[in-house]
């Protein structure tokens, strides 16, 4: 299977596909469009957007152009665009391009920034540990944003 999320400059005027808080998936999902996600997924998941509410769930790998976190995944993140809202609980590693982590978010892995995020053939990316396990503060959202930028 390609991980690789499609690209598709008409993906933006398509509506997003919704999973429900009452829905849980065993299984892998990949789509070119938007995911809205309040439930529950066991397995991998490749789109072009996904938009986690506070009570959706990945256990799996995400591969996504842009990622919304508010919710839980235990798995890697490989994005170019990834923001993790104070709600959000990551036990696993993000590759991204661009990162935003607000106050308050649960982290337990690394960061990586990478050209190629959603490539996981690519070249080795430039590796920036910014926590082991941590629970990211104001403070700390600071000095993230400085390290996170390279």
């Amino acid at each position: 299977m390609n991980h690789s999320p499609i690209l598709n400059k008409n993906s933006e005027n398509t509506v997003p596909s919704i999973i429900a808080s009452d829905v849980r998936i065993e299984g892998s999902i990949s789509t070119i469009g938007e995911i809205q996600l309040e439930g529950v997924i066991n397995g991998d998941l490749t789109c072009g957007k996904l938009i986690m509410g506070e009570h959706g769930a990945v256990k799996g790998l995400i591969i996504s152009d842009n990622v919304v976190i508010r919710g839980k995944v235990e798995g890697s993140i490989r994005a170019r665009t990834v923001r993790l809202e104070k709600t959000s609980k990551i036990k696993g590693d993000v590759y991204h391009e661009s990162l935003s982590v607000e106050a308050g978010s649960y982290i337990n892995g690394k960061f990586v920034h990478s050209n190629n995020p959603t490539n996981k053939n690519s070249s080795k990316p430039q590796e920036k540990v910014v926590s082991s396990k941590s629970i990211i503060s104001g403070a700390d959202n600071e000095n993230l944003s400085n390290k996170a930028a390279v």
